[in-house]
């Protein structure tokens, strides 16, 4: 990563845990995956744009393997995804080869162009629903 996207990730990451996701959590028509805090063992929530598509949702993270809800999944691969305000189970999968711009054209319009305008490392995420 370069210097400059270093300095835009923490930027955008620190506006992000100290603003727009205490915030966003809040919101009931917000989507939200929780995973598990792979130090603590807690339940970490986490505000995503995506799109459920059968018995799959998908969404792109901006950061990729340095989003700290990324590397929860990496230790733990079983979530929760919040939909309409109803919880789902399910396993995440991290795609890496996935072509993460091609897919945020099938995803929300204004996340998909949050997410492109402060992504610095975009990755595809697809998570399996089991409910």
């Amino acid at each position: 990563m370069s210097r400059a996207q270093e300095i835009k990730h923490r930027i955008v990451t620190t506006f992000q845990r100290r603003v727009a996701n205490p915030l966003s959590t809040r919101m009931p028509g917000q989507v939200l995956i929780e995973t598990t805090g792979r130090a603590s063992g807690l339940a970490r929530r986490t505000p995503v744009g995506g799109r459920r598509a059968g018995d799959a949702f998908w969404f792109v993270s901006e950061f990729g393997l340095k989003s700290q809800y990324v590397r929860n999944i990496q230790a733990d691969p079983e979530v929760r995804v919040r939909l309409r305000g109803r919880w789902h189970t399910g396993t995440a999968h991290l795609l890496p080869d996935d072509d993460a711009r091609a897919r945020l054209t099938s995803l929300p319009r204004y996340n998909s162009a949050a997410v492109r305008a402060f992504g610095t490392q975009l990755l595809t995420i697809r998570v399996d629903l089991t409910d």
